[in-house]
């Protein structure tokens, strides 16, 4: 016999028993049955609840598990591929700091060929203008010493 058809054998007695009962104890046993149901029933919600709730808990630390391999994984990949943008970085840095060496070299060797050409170009003592050099007033021509149009030669005179 399977455990089924003990139940429902237990029932039918049971129902055979309640029928054969007087009221008052009907009652009695009517509440006290409807305990035990209660009972068997919360027992088996709980049962079942925490069975649904321990599969949620199974399912929800495999998806946090295979979550965590993904971040790792492409973290991984995002490592790399950072560290190979750096690293072109610095190569097209270090091609930058080269050209800028070369720039300031042939800028400081041409700033050296004109220091050498202005020194030469540097006055002495002797070549600086005195006083008695600069034009006074008198030696300022006037409006009466310019030459005009009718004191110009042509070429056939």
């Amino acid at each position: 016999m399977d455990k089924k058809d003990v139940e429902k054998a237990a029932l039918k007695a049971g129902k055979k028993i309640i029928d054969h009962t007087p009221e008052p104890v009907k009652k009695k046993v009517e509440e006290k049955v409807k305990e035990k149901a209660k009972e068997k029933f919360v027992e088996k919600t709980e049962g079942k609840l925490q069975k649904k709730a321990n599969e949620a808990s199974e399912k929800l630390q495999e998806t946090k598990e295979k979550n965590a391999q993904k971040v790792h994984g492409k973290g991984e990949d995002a490592k790399e591929k950072l560290q190979d943008v750096l690293l072109s970085v610095k190569d097209k840095l270090s091609d930058v700091k080269e050209a800028g060496e070369n720039f300031q070299e042939k800028v400081s060797s041409s700033d050296d060929k004109e220091k050498s050409k202005n020194k030469r170009k540097i006055k002495g003592a002797n070549q600086i203008k005195k006083a008695t050099d600069i034009k006074s007033s008198t030696k300022i021509k006037s409006s009466n010493d310019i030459k005009s149009s009718t004191d110009l030669k042509t070429m056939g005179s």
